[in-house]
């Protein structure tokens, strides 16, 4: 077994949430290998800098899960020599624009409307439950992807939070990954040099008032009750991780051992 040295985390200027998965420790005493899997925001803002380190970690593929919307707005993705990208959209482009519009725009008592008394954490978890049990095909094509032939491999949405963050809970889970490390790993998207920046229409002291930003906070957070929710979607659905991955994936033995040897030491 290769001993692999832990990449140290590069201080990037355009590019939140970046981070190697390696190192993260498996059932049955293994662990994910380093600079094979990363896991990130967009890199549409990456700087000259930021490309070059990313440049340099080797990759093979780049999945993309941000949606047409998302593309619009934040742009495409800086292109890296020799990198294979995939666009697999998470959520439909229409999905929520009129909701995000007032997210940016709206006062404090539309705010109050759409997002008080737990309407928005009610709404992510709506929305992790739903990724898992209507972008099965999205989520089969990366792992066969990663267990042929795509590895090293960076996964990436908008924040590098929530559709990221399923993604990459998926591919550990594939790999047999404790739970508990996969959802430490989901909740480094909480450190404060990784949050995406709440975007405000108004900029006026009143547009992030701290009741404001209380009532934001849950479509911001990474919080364990939504990665916990797509769990239980999982076992409700299929039974269990083995007969999802299988059953709703297409990951058989013979493919989970293949991605196991590309991705553990």
């Amino acid at each position: 077994m290769t001993q692999q040295v832990p990449s140290t985390e590069p201080d990037l200027g355009g590019v939140r949430n970046f981070r190697d998965v390696g190192g993260l420790p498996t059932a049955d005493g293994r662990r994910v290998r380093y600079g094979h899997l990363f896991r990130s925001g967009h890199l549409a803002h990456a700087t000259d800098e930021d490309a070059a380190f990313l440049a340099s970690l080797g990759l093979h593929t780049i999945f993309d899960f941000r949606n047409a919307a998302d593309q619009k707005m934040e742009g495409p993705d800086v292109e890296l020599p020799g990198v294979r990208n995939v666009n697999l959209p998470l959520t439909d482009p229409a999905d929520g624009s009129e909701f995000w519009k007032m997210v940016r725009d709206g006062d404090l008592d539309q705010l109050r409307a759409i997002l008080g008394d737990g309407k928005a954490a009610n709404r992510m978890i709506h929305s992790y439950r739903t990724i898992i049990k209507e972008r099965t095909a999205e989520h089969s094509q990366v792992l066969h992807a990663l267990a042929e032939d795509s590895v090293p491999a960076l996964m990436h949405c908008a924040a590098g939070k929530d559709r990221a963050g399923l993604s990459i809970a998926i591919t550990l889970l594939a790999l047999g990954v404790e739970r508990d490390a996969i959802v430490a790993d989901y909740l480094e998207s909480n450190a404060a040099h990784r949050r995406y920046k709440v975007r405000r229409s108004n900029t006026s002291a009143s547009a992030y008032s701290p009741e404001v930003m209380e009532l934001l906070s849950p479509l911001f957070d990474a919080r364990a009750e939504y990665l916990t929710a797509a769990f239980e979607t999982i076992e409700e659905t299929w039974g269990s991780v083995d007969a999802y991955l299988e059953q709703g994936l297409g990951m058989t033995p013979e493919l989970r051992e293949r991605l196991r040897e590309r991705l553990l030491d």
